[in-house]
Protein backbone atom coordinates (compact mmCIF):
# COMPACT_ATOMS: atom_id res chain seq x y z
CA UNK A 1 0.00 0.00 0.00
CA UNK A 2 1.32 3.80 -0.81
CA UNK A 3 1.23 6.41 1.89
CA UNK A 4 1.38 10.09 0.98
CA UNK A 5 2.40 13.39 2.47
CA UNK A 6 -0.78 15.02 3.95
CA UNK A 7 1.22 18.44 2.47
CA UNK A 8 2.45 17.24 -0.60
CA UNK A 9 0.27 14.59 -1.61
CA UNK A 10 2.87 14.02 -5.15
CA UNK A 11 5.17 12.34 -2.58
CA UNK A 12 3.89 9.00 -2.11
CA UNK A 13 5.76 6.34 -0.55
CA UNK A 14 5.81 2.39 0.70
CA UNK A 15 5.34 1.57 3.70
CA UNK A 16 9.00 0.87 4.43
CA UNK A 17 10.06 3.90 2.86
CA UNK A 18 7.38 6.10 5.67
CA UNK A 19 8.53 3.76 8.52
CA UNK A 20 12.56 4.72 7.39
CA UNK A 21 11.43 8.66 6.79
CA UNK A 22 9.08 9.31 9.96
CA UNK A 23 8.03 12.65 7.88
CA UNK A 24 7.87 13.58 4.85
CA UNK A 25 8.97 16.95 2.84
CA UNK A 26 7.97 19.81 4.56
CA UNK A 27 7.02 18.26 7.80
CA UNK A 28 4.27 16.46 6.07
CA UNK A 29 2.71 13.26 8.30
CA UNK A 30 2.05 10.30 5.81
CA UNK A 31 -1.38 9.14 5.16
CA UNK A 32 -2.72 5.84 3.77
CA UNK A 33 -3.52 5.94 0.24
CA UNK A 34 -6.43 3.97 1.03
CA UNK A 35 -8.47 2.62 4.05
CA UNK A 36 -9.50 -1.23 3.92
CA UNK A 37 -12.41 -1.87 5.14
CA UNK A 38 -13.20 -5.37 6.97
CA UNK A 39 -16.67 -7.24 5.68
CA UNK A 40 -16.72 -9.59 9.07
CA UNK A 41 -15.64 -8.04 11.99
CA UNK A 42 -17.64 -10.60 14.41
CA UNK A 43 -15.37 -13.13 12.71
CA UNK A 44 -12.31 -10.55 13.41
CA UNK A 45 -12.81 -10.15 17.07
CA UNK A 46 -13.21 -14.18 17.56
CA UNK A 47 -9.41 -14.54 16.59
CA UNK A 48 -7.04 -14.32 19.55
CA UNK A 49 -4.97 -10.78 19.65
CA UNK A 50 -1.96 -11.62 17.56
CA UNK A 51 -3.76 -13.53 14.71
CA UNK A 52 -6.12 -10.36 14.67
CA UNK A 53 -3.53 -7.91 14.95
CA UNK A 54 -1.37 -9.39 11.87
CA UNK A 55 -4.59 -9.13 9.91
CA UNK A 56 -5.38 -6.02 10.30
CA UNK A 57 -1.62 -4.26 9.88
CA UNK A 58 -1.55 -6.91 6.33
CA UNK A 59 -4.47 -5.08 5.19
CA UNK A 60 -2.36 -1.72 5.84
CA UNK A 61 0.94 -3.01 4.39
CA UNK A 62 -0.33 -5.03 1.57
CA UNK A 63 2.34 -7.25 -0.17
CA UNK A 64 5.08 -5.36 0.94
CA UNK A 65 5.58 -7.77 3.70
CA UNK A 66 4.42 -11.34 3.61
CA UNK A 67 1.58 -12.20 5.83
CA UNK A 68 4.21 -14.90 7.61
CA UNK A 69 6.63 -11.67 8.52
CA UNK A 70 3.97 -9.42 9.94
CA UNK A 71 2.53 -12.21 11.95
CA UNK A 72 6.16 -13.08 13.14
CA UNK A 73 6.61 -9.09 14.29
CA UNK A 74 3.35 -8.65 15.50
CA UNK A 75 4.25 -11.86 18.03
CA UNK A 76 7.40 -10.40 18.39
CA UNK A 77 6.23 -7.05 19.54
CA UNK A 78 2.65 -7.78 21.38
CA UNK A 79 4.30 -10.15 24.11
CA UNK A 80 1.65 -8.52 26.73
CA UNK A 81 -1.92 -8.70 27.14
CA UNK A 82 -4.69 -5.45 26.38
CA UNK A 83 -7.35 -6.71 29.41
CA UNK A 84 -10.14 -4.26 30.07
CA UNK A 85 -11.47 -4.12 33.42
CA UNK A 86 -15.24 -3.71 34.58
CA UNK A 87 -15.08 -0.63 36.92
CA UNK A 88 -18.98 -0.06 37.11
CA UNK A 89 -22.38 -1.28 35.17
CA UNK A 90 -21.68 -0.53 31.91
CA UNK A 91 -18.35 1.27 31.99
CA UNK A 92 -14.74 -0.47 31.47
CA UNK A 93 -10.59 0.77 31.42
CA UNK A 94 -8.49 -0.60 28.69
CA UNK A 95 -5.48 -1.38 30.65
CA UNK A 96 -2.79 -0.72 28.37
CA UNK A 97 0.07 -1.17 31.18
CA UNK A 98 1.31 -4.16 31.27
CA UNK A 99 4.13 -3.95 28.63
CA UNK A 100 8.26 -3.72 29.41
CA UNK A 101 7.96 -0.22 30.47
CA UNK A 102 4.15 0.03 32.05
CA UNK A 103 2.46 1.98 29.36
CA UNK A 104 0.57 1.96 26.53
CA UNK A 105 3.24 3.00 24.27
CA UNK A 106 4.76 -0.44 24.34
CA UNK A 107 2.49 -1.21 21.83
CA UNK A 108 3.76 1.38 19.06
CA UNK A 109 7.32 2.01 20.01
CA UNK A 110 7.96 -2.11 20.12
CA UNK A 111 5.76 -2.61 16.41
CA UNK A 112 8.21 0.29 14.87
CA UNK A 113 11.16 -1.87 16.44
CA UNK A 114 9.99 -4.56 14.08
CA UNK A 115 9.00 -2.90 11.09
CA UNK A 116 12.54 -0.90 11.09
CA UNK A 117 14.14 -3.90 11.25
CA UNK A 118 11.96 -5.75 8.51
CA UNK A 119 12.33 -3.09 5.92
CA UNK A 120 15.92 -2.14 6.64
CA UNK A 121 17.07 -5.82 7.00
CA UNK A 122 19.93 -5.41 3.61
CA UNK A 123 20.80 -1.90 4.43
CA UNK A 124 24.58 -1.49 6.27
CA UNK A 125 23.96 2.05 7.02
CA UNK A 126 23.32 3.29 10.60
CA UNK A 127 19.75 4.66 11.16
CA UNK A 128 19.54 7.73 13.83
CA UNK A 129 16.51 7.58 15.65
CA UNK A 130 15.33 11.10 17.03
CA UNK A 131 11.90 11.31 19.03
CA UNK A 132 10.75 13.60 21.72
CA UNK A 133 8.77 12.55 24.93
CA UNK A 134 6.57 13.97 27.07
CA UNK A 135 6.96 10.96 29.22
CA UNK A 136 6.11 7.89 28.21
CA UNK A 137 7.19 7.64 24.70
CA UNK A 138 10.63 7.98 26.09
CA UNK A 139 10.52 4.71 28.01
CA UNK A 140 9.05 2.60 25.41
CA UNK A 141 11.01 3.51 22.35
CA UNK A 142 14.11 3.82 24.59
CA UNK A 143 13.69 0.06 25.57
CA UNK A 144 12.10 -1.16 22.21
CA UNK A 145 15.83 -0.23 20.23
CA UNK A 146 18.01 -0.86 23.61
CA UNK A 147 20.85 -3.17 22.28
CA UNK A 148 19.58 -3.11 18.63
CA UNK A 149 22.55 -3.16 15.72
CA UNK A 150 23.14 -0.13 13.80
CA UNK A 151 20.46 1.77 15.31
CA UNK A 152 21.20 5.39 17.41
CA UNK A 153 18.21 6.75 19.50
CA UNK A 154 18.32 10.37 20.83
CA UNK A 155 15.68 11.11 22.91
CA UNK A 156 14.43 14.66 24.05
CA UNK A 157 12.33 15.36 26.75
CA UNK A 158 11.20 18.52 28.75
CA UNK A 159 13.39 19.15 31.92
CA UNK A 160 11.95 18.88 35.15
CA UNK A 161 8.51 18.06 33.54
CA UNK A 162 7.80 14.26 33.32
CA UNK A 163 7.68 12.16 36.58
CA UNK A 164 11.16 11.12 38.19
CA UNK A 165 10.09 7.64 37.64
CA UNK A 166 9.03 8.33 33.80
CA UNK A 167 12.70 10.10 33.68
CA UNK A 168 14.45 6.56 35.20
CA UNK A 169 12.24 4.16 33.17
CA UNK A 170 14.52 5.52 29.80
CA UNK A 171 17.02 7.60 30.89
CA UNK A 172 19.21 4.64 32.39
CA UNK A 173 20.00 2.59 29.70
CA UNK A 174 22.93 4.06 28.20
CA UNK A 175 24.71 2.00 24.97
CA UNK A 176 22.92 2.90 21.94
CA UNK A 177 20.72 5.34 23.96
CA UNK A 178 21.32 9.00 24.42
CA UNK A 179 18.89 11.18 26.29
CA UNK A 180 18.89 15.10 26.13
CA UNK A 181 16.90 17.10 28.97
CA UNK A 182 16.19 20.07 27.04
CA UNK A 183 15.10 23.16 29.28
CA UNK A 184 11.83 24.42 27.68
CA UNK A 185 8.59 22.44 26.85
CA UNK A 186 7.48 18.96 25.07
CA UNK A 187 6.54 21.39 22.37
CA UNK A 188 9.75 22.97 22.02
CA UNK A 189 11.20 19.17 22.09
CA UNK A 190 8.80 18.32 19.36
CA UNK A 191 9.86 21.67 17.47
CA UNK A 192 13.36 20.76 17.45
CA UNK A 193 13.06 17.13 16.14
CA UNK A 194 10.43 18.73 13.19
CA UNK A 195 13.56 21.25 12.50
CA UNK A 196 16.38 18.86 12.55
CA UNK A 197 14.16 16.52 9.51
CA UNK A 198 13.69 20.28 7.83
CA UNK A 199 18.14 20.01 7.66
CA UNK A 200 18.79 17.99 4.76
CA UNK A 201 22.50 17.65 5.38
CA UNK A 202 21.86 16.39 8.80
CA UNK A 203 19.02 14.02 7.77
CA UNK A 204 21.60 12.67 4.86
CA UNK A 205 24.78 12.78 7.46
CA UNK A 206 23.25 10.66 10.70
CA UNK A 207 20.37 8.60 8.89
CA UNK A 208 17.57 10.50 10.90
CA UNK A 209 14.30 8.57 11.61
CA UNK A 210 11.78 9.93 14.25
CA UNK A 211 9.76 7.21 16.68
CA UNK A 212 7.45 9.75 17.51
CA UNK A 213 3.54 8.70 16.89
CA UNK A 214 4.16 10.71 13.37
CA UNK A 215 5.66 7.12 12.17
CA UNK A 216 3.00 5.39 10.60
CA UNK A 217 4.58 2.22 12.31
CA UNK A 218 3.63 2.98 15.45
CA UNK A 219 0.17 4.89 14.67
CA UNK A 220 -1.07 1.68 13.28
CA UNK A 221 0.12 -0.82 15.77
CA UNK A 222 -2.37 1.24 18.36
CA UNK A 223 -5.12 0.25 16.11
CA UNK A 224 -4.57 -3.49 17.36
CA UNK A 225 -5.94 -2.95 20.80
CA UNK A 226 -8.89 -1.21 19.91
CA UNK A 227 -10.13 -4.22 18.50
CA UNK A 228 -8.66 -6.48 21.37
CA UNK A 229 -11.02 -4.03 24.09
CA UNK A 230 -14.04 -4.77 22.06
CA UNK A 231 -13.74 -8.30 21.47
CA UNK A 232 -13.20 -8.93 25.25
CA UNK A 233 -16.63 -6.70 25.86
CA UNK A 234 -19.98 -8.73 26.10
CA UNK A 235 -21.87 -8.80 22.65
CA UNK A 236 -24.62 -6.69 24.14
CA UNK A 237 -22.39 -3.96 25.27
CA UNK A 238 -20.79 -3.59 21.90
CA UNK A 239 -23.29 -1.71 19.68
CA UNK A 240 -23.65 1.45 21.79
CA UNK A 241 -19.81 2.07 22.79
CA UNK A 242 -18.00 5.35 23.25
CA UNK A 243 -14.76 5.47 24.27
CA UNK A 244 -13.01 7.98 26.06
CA UNK A 245 -9.48 8.45 24.79
CA UNK A 246 -6.22 10.66 27.17
CA UNK A 247 -5.38 13.22 24.49
CA UNK A 248 -1.97 14.97 24.01
CA UNK A 249 -0.12 14.53 20.90
CA UNK A 250 -3.52 12.63 19.36
CA UNK A 251 -1.86 9.45 18.14
CA UNK A 252 -4.10 7.51 20.17
CA UNK A 253 -7.12 9.21 18.87
CA UNK A 254 -6.49 8.96 15.72
CA UNK A 255 -5.85 4.94 15.75
CA UNK A 256 -8.84 4.77 17.27
CA UNK A 257 -10.52 6.59 14.58
CA UNK A 258 -8.79 4.49 12.23
CA UNK A 259 -10.07 1.26 13.80
CA UNK A 260 -13.44 2.31 12.94
CA UNK A 261 -12.60 3.59 9.46
CA UNK A 262 -11.53 -0.21 9.10
CA UNK A 263 -15.74 -1.43 10.51
CA UNK A 264 -15.18 -1.78 14.54
CA UNK A 265 -18.31 -0.80 16.08
CA UNK A 266 -17.90 1.88 18.06
CA UNK A 267 -20.72 5.19 18.60
CA UNK A 268 -18.80 7.58 19.32
CA UNK A 269 -15.20 8.70 20.80
CA UNK A 270 -14.45 11.60 23.06
CA UNK A 271 -10.87 13.77 23.02
CA UNK A 272 -10.46 13.59 26.25
CA UNK A 273 -7.37 16.45 27.38
CA UNK A 274 -6.09 18.64 30.89
CA UNK A 275 -5.46 22.15 30.65
CA UNK A 276 -3.55 22.26 27.55
CA UNK A 277 -6.98 22.13 25.38
CA UNK A 278 -6.00 23.71 22.14
CA UNK A 279 -8.40 20.57 20.55
CA UNK A 280 -11.37 21.32 22.87
CA UNK A 281 -11.53 24.90 22.33
CA UNK A 282 -11.16 24.34 18.37
CA UNK A 283 -13.90 22.06 18.48
CA UNK A 284 -16.05 24.66 20.13
CA UNK A 285 -15.41 27.52 18.57
CA UNK A 286 -13.83 26.56 15.19
CA UNK A 287 -10.44 28.66 15.82
CA UNK A 288 -7.06 26.97 15.82
CA UNK A 289 -5.02 29.12 18.81
CA UNK A 290 -2.98 27.10 20.35
CA UNK A 291 -1.69 28.23 23.90
CA UNK A 292 1.30 28.36 25.74
CA UNK A 293 2.14 24.82 27.01
CA UNK A 294 1.06 24.68 30.95
CA UNK A 295 2.50 22.07 33.15
CA UNK A 296 -0.24 19.93 34.98
CA UNK A 297 -0.01 16.20 37.06
CA UNK A 298 -1.59 14.68 33.52
CA UNK A 299 2.15 15.22 31.89
CA UNK A 300 2.38 13.35 29.30
CA UNK A 301 -0.31 15.09 27.96
CA UNK A 302 1.11 18.61 28.25
CA UNK A 303 0.94 19.31 24.93
CA UNK A 304 -0.51 22.37 22.89
CA UNK A 305 0.20 21.68 18.87
CA UNK A 306 -0.59 18.21 18.81
CA UNK A 307 1.31 16.25 15.77
CA UNK A 308 -1.31 14.50 14.84
CA UNK A 309 -4.73 16.69 14.38
CA UNK A 310 -3.93 16.58 11.23
CA UNK A 311 -4.24 13.45 10.50
CA UNK A 312 -7.40 13.27 12.36
CA UNK A 313 -9.03 16.01 10.08
CA UNK A 314 -7.67 14.25 6.96
CA UNK A 315 -9.77 10.91 7.76
CA UNK A 316 -12.72 12.55 8.97
CA UNK A 317 -12.81 14.34 5.68
CA UNK A 318 -12.18 11.03 3.44
CA UNK A 319 -14.88 9.10 5.91
CA UNK A 320 -17.78 11.96 5.48
CA UNK A 321 -17.84 11.95 9.19
CA UNK A 322 -18.08 15.62 10.85
CA UNK A 323 -15.62 16.53 13.63
CA UNK A 324 -19.01 17.83 15.43
CA UNK A 325 -19.33 14.18 15.79
CA UNK A 326 -16.25 14.00 18.39
CA UNK A 327 -16.93 14.19 22.03
CA UNK A 328 -14.44 16.41 23.88
CA UNK A 329 -13.65 18.04 27.10
CA UNK A 330 -10.80 19.62 28.93
CA UNK A 331 -9.97 18.80 32.98
CA UNK A 332 -8.05 20.68 35.79
CA UNK A 333 -5.73 19.10 38.30
CA UNK A 334 -7.79 19.51 40.84
CA UNK A 335 -10.82 18.14 38.96
CA UNK A 336 -8.36 15.29 38.42
CA UNK A 337 -7.30 14.63 41.61
CA UNK A 338 -11.26 14.40 42.44
CA UNK A 339 -11.83 12.25 40.09
CA UNK A 340 -9.21 9.74 41.37
CA UNK A 341 -9.98 9.80 45.07
CA UNK A 342 -13.87 9.07 43.31
CA UNK A 343 -12.44 6.13 41.43
CA UNK A 344 -10.35 4.43 44.23
CA UNK A 345 -13.41 4.57 46.53
CA UNK A 346 -15.13 2.89 43.94
CA UNK A 347 -12.30 0.44 44.09
CA UNK A 348 -9.82 1.19 40.79
CA UNK A 349 -6.60 2.48 41.45
CA UNK A 350 -5.99 5.04 38.36
CA UNK A 351 -3.56 7.56 37.47
CA UNK A 352 -4.17 11.07 36.31
CA UNK A 353 -4.15 10.44 32.28
CA UNK A 354 -6.89 7.54 33.14
CA UNK A 355 -8.55 9.66 35.57
CA UNK A 356 -9.45 12.61 32.83
CA UNK A 357 -10.76 10.44 30.35
CA UNK A 358 -12.60 8.79 33.20
CA UNK A 359 -14.08 12.04 34.09
CA UNK A 360 -15.28 13.27 30.67
CA UNK A 361 -16.55 9.55 29.73
CA UNK A 362 -19.22 9.93 33.37
CA UNK A 363 -19.99 13.52 31.71
CA UNK A 364 -21.26 12.56 28.56
CA UNK A 365 -22.11 8.71 28.29
CA UNK A 366 -25.95 8.55 27.94
CA UNK A 367 -28.16 5.77 29.13
CA UNK A 368 -28.41 2.59 27.24
CA UNK A 369 -24.69 2.82 26.00
CA UNK A 370 -21.48 1.14 27.11
CA UNK A 371 -18.06 3.56 28.14
CA UNK A 372 -14.50 2.61 27.64
CA UNK A 373 -11.67 4.72 28.53
CA UNK A 374 -8.25 4.11 27.84
CA UNK A 375 -5.77 3.73 31.20
CA UNK A 376 -2.26 4.40 29.53
CA UNK A 377 0.33 4.01 32.23
CA UNK A 378 0.69 2.46 35.62
CA UNK A 379 -0.28 4.34 38.21
CA UNK A 380 2.99 3.39 40.13
CA UNK A 381 4.71 5.76 37.04
CA UNK A 382 2.90 8.39 38.63
CA UNK A 383 4.02 7.32 42.27
CA UNK A 384 4.56 10.93 43.71
CA UNK A 385 1.56 12.41 42.49
CA UNK A 386 -1.04 9.31 43.29
CA UNK A 387 0.38 8.67 46.69
CA UNK A 388 -0.15 12.42 47.93
CA UNK A 389 -3.86 12.48 46.40
CA UNK A 390 -4.72 9.36 47.72
CA UNK A 391 -2.33 8.96 50.89
CA UNK A 392 -0.97 5.96 49.58
CA UNK A 393 2.24 4.45 49.15
CA UNK A 394 1.62 2.56 45.90
CA UNK A 395 4.57 -0.52 45.71
CA UNK A 396 6.65 -0.41 42.65
CA UNK A 397 6.89 -2.65 40.09
CA UNK A 398 9.74 -4.53 39.12
CA UNK A 399 11.08 -3.20 35.92
CA UNK A 400 10.19 0.69 37.79
CA UNK A 401 11.97 -0.72 41.04
CA UNK A 402 15.28 -1.71 38.84
CA UNK A 403 15.54 1.19 36.84
CA UNK A 404 14.71 3.69 40.12
CA UNK A 405 17.81 2.38 41.66
CA UNK A 406 19.84 2.93 38.78
CA UNK A 407 21.77 6.48 37.78
CA UNK A 408 20.77 9.02 35.23
CA UNK A 409 22.97 9.72 32.28
CA UNK A 410 20.80 12.57 30.92
CA UNK A 411 22.41 14.63 29.29
CA UNK A 412 21.18 18.45 29.79
CA UNK A 413 20.85 21.05 26.75
CA UNK A 414 18.91 24.43 26.21
CA UNK A 415 16.34 24.37 23.67
CA UNK A 416 18.62 25.48 20.78
CA UNK A 417 19.10 23.46 17.78
CA UNK A 418 22.57 23.61 17.13
CA UNK A 419 23.11 22.17 20.39
CA UNK A 420 20.59 19.09 19.68
CA UNK A 421 22.53 18.70 16.37
CA UNK A 422 25.99 18.93 18.03
CA UNK A 423 24.20 15.82 20.04
CA UNK A 424 23.41 14.09 17.16
CA UNK A 425 26.55 14.24 15.13
CA UNK A 426 28.67 13.01 18.95
CA UNK A 427 26.62 9.64 19.04
CA UNK A 428 27.56 8.67 15.23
Amino acid sequence: MKLYNQKEHQEQVSFGQAVRQGLGRNQGLFFPSELPQFSDIDALLEMDFVTRSSKILSAFIGDELSEETVSQMVDSAFQFPAPINKVKDGVYALELFHGPTLAFKDFGGRFMAQSLAAVTADSESDITILTATSGDTGAAVAHAFYGMDNIKVVILYPKGKISPLQEKMFCTLGKNITTVAVNGTFDDCQALVKQAFDDAELRKEVGLNSANSINISRLMAQICYYFEAVAQLPKAEREQLVISVPSGNFGNLTAGLLAKSLGLPVKRFIAATNENDTVPRYLQTGEWSPKVTVPTISNAMDVSQPNNWPRIEELCQLKGWGLNELGYGAVTDEQTAETLKQMNEEGYLCEPHGAIAYRILNEQLNDGETGLFLCTAHPAKFKEVVDEILDKDIPLPAPLAKHNAMELLSLERDNDFEAVKAVLRSVQ
